[in-house]
């Protein structure tokens, strides 16, 4: 039997996936959560061969929840479900400890045939994902603006961003206040993270 878990936030849809595994023969969901972030203990009094997580839904960041899982059951396989990919989300969340990445729109068959593969110890990267993280949705920003989002990654002030840039001071804040509005972050480094969880940078 392959044991699974599934992580998922959404009541109706957390039940209609563990009943669409359960009815498999050889696959049983020995447990179901609502949040990603509480299944360490879940994770250790189970031992599942593979955790089911939608990655869509959580606050804290993809590759920081991927990873927590890996390290509270080494021995399971982690299957990936979300709704916006890039290469660098896809990259970061295999190197992070993921076996396979499949898309909220995913059929059922393919759900399953992901979840035997990934018991197996197989890599899956559904057609969805692949075809979004090779060709990734339009950047909302200018090429400047990815310029001095990029500079400003690497944590330093204003002037030194604009000195390494040969733009003037005010030139680099009304840069990153567009950025900020572009990708709804709140400061600095939530816009670097949301760049690069979207591939614009």
């Amino acid at each position: 039997m392959i044991r699974v878990v599934v992580a998922e936030e959404m009541s109706l849809l957390r039940s209609a996936l563990c009943v669409a595994l359960s009815s498999e023969d050889e696959i049983e969901v020995v447990a179901q959560v609502a949040r990603a972030l509480d299944l360490s203990d879940v994770l250790r009094r189970h031992r599942p061969d593979v955790v089911l997580v939608d990655l869509a839904s959580e606050v804290a960041p993809s590759v920081e929840v991927v990873a927590e899982i890996a390290g509270a059951a080494p021995d399971a396989a982690v299957l990936a479900m979300g709704r916006r990919w890039s290469p660098t989300v896809v990259g970061d969340l295999l190197a992070a400890g993921a076996h396979g990445l499949i898309g909220m729109d995913a059929p059922v068959e393919a759900l399953v045939g992901a979840v035997r593969e990934v018991a197996t110890g197989g890599r899956v990267i559904d057609a969805e994902v692949a075809v979004t993280a090779l060709m990734p949705p339009g950047s909302p920003l200018t090429r400047r603006e990815a310029e001095v989002l990029r500079v400003a990654a690497e944590g330093l002030p204003l002037k030194e961003i604009a000195r390494r840039l040969f733009l003037a001071h005010g030139t680099v804040r009304n840069h990153l206040s567009a950025v900020m509005r572009k990708t709804g972050a709140r400061n600095r480094m939530e816009a670097v993270w949301q760049a690069r969880r979207h591939g614009w940078i």
